[in-house]
């Protein structure tokens, strides 16, 4: 599916928003029909709340009055005037009332994004038409387009279960966008990681079942302007190993590719936005799976960097694998290194679903992403990559722990951990959920990017463009 915006030439009837404290000088304003269906439909201006007006001469619907609600009630929910799409008519509509350009420009793109259907499994006899919104700014159309696109990349890609995306099918799709952008990609898969020095992949991944061995993707795009790298976890399903979860940690593990598929919706976006820089992207795409062949518990691996791991859980994969990812990150000049990984609860605990959490010891680059984050309408909040807690991370039969055992910082231990392997100055790392826990306002249960459109907005401030 294709976020799109009502053509700039179609007819369209207005939606006028209306906050709480402007609702008795909007009534005052209407003609005395208008004013006196709203009243009587008891219409409080409540955040999202809708009225659709009628022709007097024709009975057709003519308009539609959206509640804005309270300055709080704006606070307390994200996109809140997106509530009101499915009660819209199909068609063209366009925003009208005392909105800021900020104000307009969430309304657009809440709306995009409240446009997303996920129906491969279900697909509808008659699909439903829906309203689409002119672009309240034509300058600011295409990146608003393009961060919707890319996000419905990435809600796609987490919502198909592993069965439908295990590793080759991730990298199906991760060609097809190479492929769409013109961007050179490759994978190394099976025992050829070995031989090519990925041996963390390989001992995550080398359990799973035929035809779902593990690999790394590359891809490649731009040849002018800073470099910038994406790395992204791509477990397409994690039972946990032989340290296996309950049965009740595995219903959502269909989501933990959640950084590669969030990293492949920011790709996505940058290439489509034809943003002047030179694009890396890396996913090690694996499944955590049970058989002999599985890395045990206390085993030593070797990574890409030379540094030895003490598996302490097999749980705790996704930073082995990121670990030989970011090596390689490293290995080539780059301005800037990114990873986005479903890594730890700890993250969850700490912030919830609907806060991006990430670690960068670079001002510059953090003081972008928060500004990239408010402009993008895509919150983050920043952990410290805690120095005194390296210890933790240091088991003394190895040179790292994948899992310390006390409980304690569990995020930051996993981000201090993926530090030791991309060993760079301007190193980012988010740790994020890719997940909403139930519908909400333009994001839907399911799949959910977190982090993308904030990177994508600070690009310019972080990267210099």
């Amino acid at each position: 599916m294709r976020a799109a915006f009502a053509p700039d030439h179609a007819p369209s009837r207005p939606i006028t928003i209306v906050g709480s404290d402007e609702l008795d000088g909007f009534l005052q304003s209407l003609p005395v029909a208008a004013r006196n269906w709203l009243q009587s439909t008891g219409f409080t201006a409540a955040l999202g709340d809708v009225r659709l007006l009628g022709d007097p001469a024709t009975g057709e619907v003519s308009g539609a009055v959206v509640g804005y609600g309270t300055q709080t009630a704006r606070a307390r929910s994200r996109f809140g005037l997106a509530k009101c799409l499915p009660a819209l008519p199909a068609g063209a509509w366009h925003l009208a009332g005392d909105l800021t350009g900020a104000q307009a420009e969430e309304a657009a793109l809440g709306f995009l994004l409240a446009s997303y259907r996920f129906d491969r499994y279900r697909p509808s006899a008659k699909p439903q038409e829906l309203p689409q919104i002119k672009a309240p700014n034509p300058a600011r159309a295409q990146v608003l387009l393009a961060m919707a696109q890319g996000e419905f990349l990435t809600r796609d890609l987490i919502n198909t279960p592993a069965s439908d995306l295990g590793p080759a099918d991730l990298q199906a799709a991760f060609m097809t966008l190479a492929d769409a952008f013109g961007a050179s990609a490759s994978a190394i898969v099976g025992d050829d990681l070995l031989t090519q020095n990925f041996p963390m992949i390989h001992a995550v991944g080398r359990a799973a079942g035929a035809g779902r061995a593990p690999r790394l993707l590359e891809m490649n795009w731009g040849s002018n302007g800073p470099h910038l790298t994406l790395v992204g976890k791509g477990v397409c399903f994690d039972t946990g190993g032989l340290d296996i979860k309950p049965a009740s940690g595995m219903l959502l593990m269909k989501k933990d590719m959640g950084g590669a598929a969030t990293v492949m919706g920011l790709a996505q976006m940058i290439m489509a936005l034809n943003l002047p820089l030179r694009l890396r992207v890396l996913v090690p795409a694996v499944e955590n799976a049970i058989s002999g062949d599985a890395m045990r518990p206390r085993d030593i691996l070797h990574s890409r960097k030379g540094l030895t791991v003490e598996v302490n859980n097999t749980d705790a994969e996704g930073r082995l694998i990121l670990a030989d990812a970011l090596a390689l990150a490293n290995e080539a000049p780059t301005d800037a290194i990114i990873s986005m990984a479903t890594l730890t609860g700890a993250a969850r605990v700490a912030v919830g679903p609907d806060l991006a959490p990430y670690f960068c010891d670079d001002a510059g680059m953090a003081a972008a992403l928060e500004s990239g984050a408010a402009a993008g309408f895509d919150p983050v909040w920043r952990l410290p990559f805690h120095a005194p807690y390296e210890a933790a991370i240091e088991p003394g039969i190895a040179d790292l722990d994948n899992a310390p055992s006390d409980g304690f910082a569990g995020a930051i231990t996993a981000a201090l951990f993926l530090r030791r392997f991309a060993a760079h100055p301007r190193y980012m790392h988010f740790d994020i959920y890719g997940h909403s826990p139930s519908d909400l306002p333009a994001r839907p249960k399911g799949g959910a990017g977190m982090g993308a459109r904030a990177t994508l907005t600070a690009l310019p401030q972080m990267l210099g463009l």
